[in-house]
């Protein structure tokens, strides 16, 4: 199926809405971890458990590794990726500040970390009581 507009764009102007719209991308990703928090709370239906939080990033979940085996029991601290020995810096916000500013990169780590740590994507209440607990974590 073929589908047809009733006027044609010249290349200038589908090139300049092209740049636009690449221009606006980074903004519409912009986030706070507070956002971030916000709307996984909103996705679960119920409120994040900064408690739930921690039990889940220090347990395994019948994998070999925990959300702690890289990140640190207590994440305020730079870790290391446990096979390939990667530095990662600080988990909590309050240590690396630009931590859960970026919804697009906070949604591809948990899908790649929580495919690791539980077999799975983590569901939206295991996200917000994992984020939860960060915040709570301060210098």
């Amino acid at each position: 199926m073929k589908l047809s507009f009733p006027h044609r764009f010249s290349p200038g102007f589908l090139a300049a809405l092209a740049l636009a719209g690449a221009a606006l991308a980074p903004v519409a990703q912009a986030a706070t971890p507070a956002e971030l928090l916000s709307g996984y709370t909103a996705q679960a239906g119920a409120p994040a458990s900064a408690a739930r939080g921690q039990q889940f990033f220090t347990s395994r979940h019948g994998r070999e590794w925990s959300c702690s085996s890289c990140h640190g029991a207590v994440p305020t601290q730079t870790g290391k990726h446990a096979s390939t020995g990667k530095t990662i810096s600080a988990l909590a916000p309050a240590f690396t500040p630009e931590r859960f500013t970026d919804a697009a990169k906070t949604e591809k780590w948990f899908r790649r970390n929580c495919n690791d740590v539980v077999g799975r994507e983590c569901t939206p209440a295991e996200k917000a009581d994992v984020l939860s607990w960060l915040l709570t974590l301060k210098p």
